[in-house]
């Protein structure tokens, strides 16, 4: 198993050092446009091997393609990060230029490449990738829900005063501040809906603060967050290179799923060696559909503007 991940700043180091350290895949390969940077980042890490016991390769690439060739895997989390007080939508005209290249590199080298799209705005550059490369819809994945559903956990588990490890619930929806639709009503803990230990007035906090959980951090770090993307990331290669048929919330292009079509939104789907193995639609009630369809209408605005 070789993975490829372009972007080594942040969260692409720290979806590197995941991986690796959950020693599944054979070789990582790090890609940036900065001299020595990636060749650097991987060294860095190549050294905490024998300490973390991984046996997992990491080399760095300054923008050679060709030390990517044949990888099974490729994430994408170029592009400039978010800023404090900016939007994922504000980053479209920088990024999708270098989401839209990094893409057709890496398939030329790796045609049989399952691309995982970590670039804000999300659903947008996944959007992007597929119409740009013309792949199979199972074999782009937009990370955005993964991470999401993640923030919703740690919100609920915080709330209920009780270990993550408890929590169920996941989050749908655009990757935005506004588009994410946690779902609040299918939460559970240890299958025990979460209405049952906590006020309607707190599930709706920790609703509100999910949503703007990349902007909280944002604003605390100066820049976007890494450890938790990188882990999302990660988990979702995993998911590809042991063939786990672990369900996800992700970006996927749909067909018709959940009345939907030619977009790239967050809905569950079962990830395996393939990419997406299937869609999942749940039932949802007529408010989350209501709000499904208004994140979808952002998304698509947020599309246009790929033409503009």
């Amino acid at each position: 198993m070789k993975v490829t991940v372009v972007g080594a700043g942040a969260v692409g180091a720290s979806c590197a050092e995941y991986i690796a350290m959950k020693n599944f895949a054979s070789e990582v390969v790090v890609v940036d446009i900065k001299e020595g940077f990636a060749e650097g980042k991987a060294m860095d890490l190549m050294q905490t091997a024998s300490l973390n016991g991984f046996d997992t390769k990491i080399t760095g690439s300054t923008n050679d393609y060709t030390k990517t060739a044949n990888s099974d895997v490729a994430v994408i989390t170029s592009g400039i990060p978010r800023k404090p007080g900016m939007t994922r939508e504000e980053l479209i005209g920088i990024n999708a230029g270098i989401v839209k290249d990094v893409a057709s590199k890496i398939i030329e080298h790796s045609p049989n490449v399952i691309i995982i799209v970590v670039s804000n705005p999300m659903d947008t550059m996944a959007y992007l990738a597929h119409k740009a490369t013309g792949l199979p819809k199972h074999r782009i994945i937009g990370m955005g829900g993964a991470l999401d559903s993640a923030r919703f956990k740690y919100r609920l588990a915080e709330a209920l005063d009780c270990p993550q490890s408890d929590i169920d619930g996941m989050v749908i929806g655009g990757h935005s501040d506004t588009g994410m639709i946690p779902l609040t009503r299918l939460a559970t803990r240890n299958s025990v809906p979460v209405s049952e230990f906590i006020s309607e007035d707190r599930l709706n906090t920790v609703l509100e603060d999910t949503k703007v959980g990349g902007a909280t951090l944002t604003k605390l770090l100066g820049t976007s967050a890494w450890y938790a993307p990188g882990a999302a990331v990660s988990s979702m290669v995993q998911a590809i290179a042991c063939d786990q048929k672990k369900m996800f919330p992700c970006s996927c292009l749909l067909d018709g799923e959940y009345g939907l079509s030619d977009i790239s939104i967050g809905v569950p789907a079962i990830i395996g060696k393939n990419g997406i193995e299937s869609i999942v639609e749940i039932e949802l009630n007529d408010a989350e559909k209501n709000k499904l369809t208004e994140s979808a209408d952002a998304v698509r605005k947020t599309n246009g503007l790929l033409e503009a």
